[in-house]
């Protein structure tokens, strides 16, 4: 006769169940009911599912959603609602996807704020990015480029490092705000070039754009679509791009590492996620579905207007960035002292 542990590992190995999932008496407490059947398996999705975003309507993170949403639902044969759950830097949306019944209904968009700034840069976090989600797919990178002013008078990353290191020209530069991916990007380069400057955080790209164009402030690390008008224009000019490669916007223009500084990165990005304990077997069918429109051009149009690059890889690969992410983003708040509680 099979004992509990003997038929747990065979549910298990069936496909119904991942072992790693379970709790040794989950199954016996819950009831038979409380295993999926094959023909369960096979009937998700049957009804909509909700993608949550954990920014307002309208901007780079909605804009992307609801460009996954229609995609997906097509590929899925369910609607994929996008529902926006704004507030705290993406803290809220993030929270309630976390606590979000792990069945395959609830999805939630992540990026750089939400699962690597804001855990970084708070003493309590109402979440855990990498215990509280099953990583689906890592959908696209958003490198930013070097903005200044001409009148700064400078033509590259090294003639800005000789700037900011004459302490009698207190150069300044501005971001959308405190804790952005504009603001670390600024410092994680100020603290790999040993420079100093002063920020002067804005309440959004608008104002600090603004200012920027005007020369109040002479410098910003900025989303690429918001300063190719005005580069186009002559009214500023871009040093270099922050990612591993470089941008499409500025295809000449070379990356900071490329400047010469090795190992510089920095980028806003966008990512699917799940709670945890979501089904593998869910998680797999949604990082196919993913894939299997990531790079077709009407899509990759859609990113394109937000400054971002497909990106993709297995469940696996997304997890590990993450990781990464998280990781370098704690060693840097900790370098700055910055805290956002």
């Amino acid at each position: 006769m099979l004992n509990r542990r003997k038929i747990t590992e065979w549910i298990a190995l069936s496909g119904l169940l991942e072992l790693s999932t379970l709790k040794p008496t989950s199954l016996w407490a819950a009831g038979p009911s409380a295993v999926p059947t094959p023909n369960s398996l096979q009937s998700w999705p049957s009804k909509p599912i909700r993608l949550i975003v954990p920014f307002a309507a309208g901007g780079g993170n909605d804009t992307v959603a609801r460009a996954v949403s229609e995609k997906l639902s097509l590929v899925l044969g369910q609607r994929v609602l996008v529902d926006n759950k704004g507030g705290a830097g993406g803290a809220l949306g993030a929270e309630l996807a976390a606590k979000a019944e792990p069945d395959g209904y609830t999805l939630f968009l992540g990026g750089v704020g939400s699962l690597a700034i804001n855990p970084a840069t708070r003493e309590k976090s109402s979440y855990d990015p990498i215990k509280d989600f099953a990583p689906i797919s890592l959908l696209a990178l958003a490198p930013l480029v070097v903005a200044v002013h001409p009148s700064l008078g400078v033509s590259s990353m090294q003639e800005l490092v000789n700037k900011a290191s004459d302490k009698s020209l207190g150069l300044a530069y501005a971001s959308n705000g405190v804790g952005s991916s504009s603001h670390l990007a600024t410092e994680l380069f100020c603290a790999m070039a040993n420079v100093q400057m002063t920020h002067i955080p804005y309440k959004g790209l608008a104002p600090a754009l603004a200012d920027l164009l005007s020369g109040q402030v002479k410098l910003m690390f900025s989303s690429s679509v918001a300063i190719l008008p005005h580069v186009n224009t002559g009214r500023l000019k871009v040093l270099a791009s922050t990612g591993l490669k470089r941008s499409s916007a500025f295809p000449d223009l070379p990356t900071i590492a490329e400047a010469g500084w090795s190992g510089y990165r920095a980028s806003s990005w966008y990512g699917i996620l799940a709670p945890a304990a979501t089904p593998h077997w869910i998680v797999d069918k949604i990082n196919k579905g993913i894939d299997s429109f990531l790079n077709k051009e009407d899509f990759k149009s859609a990113l394109s207007a937000e400054g971002a690059e497909s990106a993709g890889g297995k469940p696996e690969h997304f997890a590990s960035f993450i990781r990464e992410e998280l990781d370098r983003m704690k060693v840097l708040v900790k370098k700055i002292n910055l805290r956002l509680d």
